[in-house]
């Protein structure tokens, strides 16, 4: 099934059961959703990102199938939500519990004093469930992507992220949606909402500290061929295909495109026909167009293209009739 698209089915019903009246009314603000499994927070389709959708005829389809929770594409909303979680048993940081925090929000609230701001709290804000009643409740406000700069998931003060149990999503992340249910101690719980607010843009001090530093300069490193015959002639043509293949990939397809591309010059390195390091050279420089892209980086890369050079030397591709 393909959530993205509807069979005809009515998206109107008079009395729908309420996660899909949860997943309709997100998708009249505009904001793309996915099936999560019932009381999870994990995925129930594949390339969630592009299968998320504001059509209600797909999304009745979908949530007339199981009581899915529902999940709410950061990237395509335009949304970065801030997730503000308590302790729930794991130690506070010292640095954090002389000022006298035990929940993520109080983290905020302190950074936001210390950049000389009011804290970020006048927007949309849902509260996620606990394992503890309200003390150990979470979490999340609402905020509108900023426009020019790529905000990527945090988690905690890793990176360049927040603090301590201050997470963020934003490209490349999603969130679940109001009106989702989840089963705590055995007990349904309900993601319900706090503040029903018109979303506020992400503050500018919050942009400055989210947006990430630009990647480090991977220099280009000159490709090396041979000339001359007609295998010769096939090799580059192979390995310019390949390349370009690598270069213009999607988001979501990326890693299986450098996989396959790799294993497909693997070929040609197990019958002798092609250098190993200029095979790997090629597609990590193909690969390198989309370094900070959504989370991708150089280490990504290299581990797919070595896999899928593995893959294909060990079926090295016959060339009958090519000669040289």
């Amino acid at each position: 099934m393909d959530p993205r698209k509807g069979t005809g089915t009515p998206a109107r019903q008079q009395n729908p059961p309420p996660r899909l009246k949860a997943a309709l009314a997100a998708a009249r603000r505009g904001w793309p959703v996915f099936p999560l499994h019932p009381y999870s927070t994990f995925p129930a389709v594949e390339d969630w990102d592009n299968a998320a959708t504001t059509d209600a005829d797909a999304i009745t389809d979908i949530w007339s199938q199981a009581a899915y929770n529902v999940g709410i594409a950061c990237r395509r909303a335009g949304l970065v939500v801030i997730d503000l979680d308590p302790a729930r048993g794991s130690p506070v940081p010292p640095e954090w519990a002389e000022r006298g925090v035990t929940h993520g929000r109080d983290v905020l609230r302190i950074l936001a004093d210390r950049a000389g701001e009011p804290e970020p709290v006048n927007t949309y804000s849902v509260i996620t469930p606990g394992k503890t009643g309200p003390p150990g409740t979470g979490e999340h406000r609402y905020f509108t992507a900023p426009a020019g700069v790529t905000l990527r998931n945090t988690a905690g003060d890793r990176g360049n992220g927040l603090g301590w149990h201050v997470d963020t999503r934003a490209d490349g992340g999603f969130i679940v949606a109001t009106g989702s249910v989840r089963r705590v101690n055995g007990r349904p719980r309900l993601y319900h909402v706090i503040r029903d607010l018109p979303v506020a843009p992400l503050p500018h001090w919050l942009v400055t500290k989210l947006t990430p530093p630009p990647p480090p300069p991977q220099p280009r490193i000159p490709l090396q061929l041979p000339r001359g015959t007609r295998r010769d002639a096939y090799v580059r043509a192979a390995v310019a295909n390949e390349a370009a293949n690598v270069e213009h990939a999607q988001p979501g397809t990326r890693a299986d495109t450098l996989f396959a591309a790799a294993a497909a010059l693997g070929e040609l390195v197990g019958n002798g026909l092609l250098d190993e390091q200029a095979a790997e050279t090629a597609l990590l420089n193909a690969a390198h167009h989309h370094d900070g892209v959504q989370n991708w980086n150089s280490a990504e890369a290299r581990r797919h293209v070595r896999n899928g050079l593995e893959r294909g030397k060990a079926n090295p591709r016959p060339l009958n009739g090519l000669t040289a």
